[in-house]
């Protein structure tokens, strides 16, 4: 498992493709997972990818990925609202790259904060699906050889 990324979706990331995008952009969730298993083999890293719409539940996602290289997150909604997500991060000791899609500083106030970055290794947003290998470059450039 220390060489492996899990890559963790929040709610309505399964929407990816037909909701808003216009912001979002057109690719779908099945064209990011492709994305980041490319990514994760070229560094010959294993892959867990999942998405869920339920707060709990991504709460046992990260503690269940205890152990592995690290996470890729884009805890959409819940980026703003969960301190149970952040506490998650915390608890458990992750190395967390925050992503999101869309530039969240260019849209509505409230997505300018968030409970995810201080505990998150780094934060990348606005640069669509590419964000995702962009975090998993970052996190295959943190192993120890």
């Amino acid at each position: 498992m220390p060489d492996t990324v899990h890559v963790l979706n929040g709610p309505n990331l399964n929407l990816l493709g037909t909701r808003e995008p216009e912001v979002y952009g057109r690719a779908t969730l099945a064209d990011v997972e492709a994305a980041c298993r490319a990514a994760c083999e070229r560094h010959g890293l294993g892959l867990v990818f999942r998405q869920t719409n339920h707060e709990g539940e991504l709460v046992t996602f990260l503690q269940e990925a205890r152990g592995s290289l690290g996470v890729v997150l884009n805890a959409a909604a819940y980026t703003h609202t969960s301190v149970a997500v952040a506490d998650a991060i915390k608890a458990v000791g992750l190395n967390v790259v925050e992503v999101h899609l869309s530039n969240v500083f260019a849209r509505e106030a409230f997505r300018h904060h968030s409970y995810i970055s201080p505990v998150a290794r780094g934060v990348i947003c606005g640069l669509g699906i590419d964000g995702y290998r962009l975090a998993i470059d970052a996190l295959a450039g943190s192993r120890v050889s």
